[in-house]
Parts: C-alpha cells; structure tokens; sequence
C-alpha cells in the first residue's frame, strides 16, 4: 500500500511539473523581474501550432522561439503591449489567448449577445401574439344542416 501511495504521489508530482519544464534552464532571463513579466505574457500568448496551448505550456519549437523573442524585447525595453502588438502584427489575432475586444473583433464579441436579444424578442412577440389571438369560430350552420343533423341524432 505504501508503494502504491509512493508510485502516485511521483505521478502527481510529475504531471503538475510538465508545464513548466516547457521553458529551458537556457531561455530564462537573469533578472526575476522581468523573468517573471515574461513568464505572464508568455501565459496569454498561443502556441501556433498547438493552438490549444500557450507558449508558456509548449514544447514545440516555434513556441520556444516566441519565448526567446519575448524575453528579447524586453530585454530591450518594450512594454507588454508592445510586445504584445509586435506578435499581433506578425502572426495576427489568433497568437492572443484572449482576442481584444477592438475593432472588427468587437462585432464577433457582441453578435452572440445580439442575436441572443433579437431570438428572445422575436420569441416573446410570438407567444404574446398566440395568447391574444382570437380563437376561430366556426360558421354557423344552415337551416338544412341544421335539420340533417337533427335527424342523424335522432337515430
């Protein structure tokens, strides 16, 4: 029982440390301080060919290049926007975790709450119009139908 215990502790000990063995002894950066602001951006930034990835979590090697080019603006100076605008020029929105919230970005955002509005509208007019609908009458019915069905009851 204690082998076991031993064996699953290991395992839990060694999938919590998978994402950070992503980033190499060599790709860090000897100030913690900027280390630390790259290691954050790193976290918002998409591996391009995991997708479902940051580069912070990658192993791929165009993630550990993205890293290296990170670490190198700040290194000179860039802000995290700047480093941040400078992989949006070059790879486009999709590097970004979170897409901004700008632009023809701002359409996609609010189309899924807007046309939310316009089913629930059009929903609410719907059942409103049924429930004050007038019920259809039915014609009334002739003298000679009257009678015809008269005498079908009789019988």
């Amino acid at each position: 029982m204690r082998a076991l215990k031993a064996v699953l502790l290991s395992l839990i000990i060694a999938f919590a440390a998978v994402p950070s063995l992503a980033v190499q002894p060599d790709e860090m950066l000897d100030d913690p301080a900027l280390e630390e602001r790259a290691r954050e951006l790193s976290k918002g930034i998409r591996c391009v060919v995991c997708q479902n990835e940051s580069i912070d979590e990658s192993n791929a090697d165009l993630a550990r290049e993205l890293r290296l080019v990170v670490r190198e603006r700040l290194v000179d100076g860039d802000s995290d926007s700047e480093v941040l605008d400078y992989l949006v020029e070059r790879y486009g929105q999709f590097v970004l975790m979170k897409p901004r919230t700008d632009g023809w970005n701002l359409i996609l955002w609010l189309s899924g709450p807007a046309l939310f509005l316009i089913a629930l509208g059009v929903g609410v007019t719907y059942v409103r119009g049924r429930a004050s609908a007038v019920a259809p009458t039915e014609a009334a019915l002739s003298e000679d139908e009257k009678k015809r069905l008269e005498e079908l009851l009789k019988d």
